[in-house]
């Protein structure tokens, strides 16, 4: 690997941050102002303003740290219970009131004179919740429209029936991978079933112990079922067809489980010694839908999940076991993945440019997901307010009672605050993890 593509590498996937943040702003941004709401600020980043410029009534700007965004509308929060919608409630006690009614104050004091009518609060419930929505729905549109270029573009890196690499030997107690000594031979009598029975790499399987071969899945379910002893094995290497006799054998392997972790068991199974090549194989856009839900299911999954998996981290982090290469990965640590996939020797363009492709798509699969969690300050938290509101008028329309008026989320501030303090927490975490004991490309 080199450090100019390793930087580029960083550059490529920051800019791909950058751009799924600005995506999902705009989403927020296209329907509040076509509903007519007073929009002040478009920012992408959080921290100081690198560069700004306003432009009618919004000022569009980025800032220096680039880990999220926002915009800021005015009227986010309705006034007290108990006033008439143009002054505050004076007198109060307590930490939390006095933190609640100070945000009412901050954003009471945004909304001047033309635009009163033009606040977040008085919208209909189902225009609020389209503009909550409208970011989360960016990043799904932006993960579908890379993982389609990904998967009907380029392709999915499929291994195939033909041979891509003969392991010399067969493995041991003592030789686990199956690789050639340090005397550069196997242990007498353990060269592997592929080795003895002259299988080389391009060759391309096409019968297996009389069973027809076309995929690698057809390859292994032959390896399975045929007896130890010898085997004829079919080939076409070149152009020739060739019939060799491999002498299949049993080997202790390890168990792996769905998600590809070594669960610590072993099993005696059919060896032969063989790894698959690869090839990618383009899908139908039908085929698309489908596999963005698989990853979804599995998304879910991990964030339900999360605080479990965050201490696993954290403990992992922080004492001398090993990281679970398949847990939970911060931006540092996508992001230096990236520059190690960009930096890779000898590996074809293509293949990188998959590897990112799939990085982004996941990241704006996941930003999607996550902002739906019913916690404010997450876009899902307000969702979840506009329709409780919805809910609350409607039964007060079955009652013939009058319009109890909009929810007031400010009375949440304490809950959004402990939130977004768990949530600067566990990006902590994720943080000193990648600096500490970060994850890398065959590490």
């Amino acid at each position: 690997m080199t450090a100019a593509l390793f930087v580029l590498g960083v550059l490529i996937f920051l800019i791909g941050i950058g751009a799924s943040i600005g995506l999902h702003e705009i989403g927020h941004l296209l329907p509040a102002k076509a509903f007519g709401v007073k929009v002040t600020q478009y920012m992408v980043g959080f921290g100081p303003t690198v560069w700004s410029k306003p432009k009618g009534e919004t000022e569009y700007g980025v800032k220096a740290i680039p880990l999220g965004g926002y915009i800021r509308m005015i009227g986010m929060y309705p006034p007290a219970p108990g006033t008439d919608g143009t002054m505050l409630r004076t007198s109060t006690t307590g930490r939390f009131t006095n933190l609640i009614e100070g945000a009412r104050q901050a954003s009471f004091e945004e909304v001047t004179p033309d635009a009163v009518d033009r606040v977040f609060y008085k919208l209909p419930v189902r225009k609020r919740i389209v503009i909550m929505l409208g970011g989360p729905t960016m990043n799904l549109i932006v993960a579908f429209v890379l993982f389609t270029i990904v998967l009907c573009g380029i392709g999915l890196f499929t291994a195939t029936n033909t041979v891509g690499r003969v392991v010399p030997c067969t493995p041991t107690a003592s030789n686990l991978t199956g690789e050639l000594t340090a005397s550069g031979s196997c242990a007498p009598g353990t060269a592997s079933p592929a080795t003895a029975g002259g299988l080389q790499a391009g060759d391309t399987i096409t019968s297996f112990n009389g069973v027809p071969v076309t995929s690698w899945d057809d390859q292994m379910a032959a390896i399975k079922a045929a007896p130890v002893g010898p085997v004829p094995v079919v080939v076409l290497r070149g152009e020739e067809s060739l019939t060799l006799t491999v002498p299949l054998s049993a080997a202790t392997r390890p168990v792996y489980d769905a998600n590809g972790k070594d669960t610590g068991a072993t099993e005696s199974r059919n060896f032969v010694g063989i790894a698959p090549a690869g090839a990618y194989v383009r899908q139908p856009i039908t085929a698309v839908p489908a596999f963005v839900w698989d990853l979804t299911t599995q998304s879910v999954q991990k964030i339900v999940t999360l605080p479990a998996r965050m201490w696993d981290l954290a403990r992992q982090t922080f004492t001398s076991e090993a990281r679970d290469p398949q847990g939970i990965v911060g931006v540092v640590g996508v992001t230096r993945l990236s520059g190690d996939v960009v930096a890779l020797d000898n590996t074809p363009v293509i293949d990188k440019t998959a590897q990112i492709l799939f990085m982004l798509a996941g990241l704006n699969l996941f930003l999607f997901l996550f902002n739906l969690i019913p916690l404010l300050p997450l876009d899902g938290g307000h969702v979840a307010g506009a329709v409780w509101e919805s809910i609350k008028r409607g039964w007060a329309r079955m009652r013939n009672l009058p319009d109890p008026g909009p929810v007031d989320i400010a009375k949440a501030l304490p809950l959004t605050y402990a939130m977004s303090l768990v949530l600067i927490f566990f990006g902590a975490i994720t943080v000193v993890a990648d600096l500490v004991k970060p994850i890398t490309i065959g590490g």
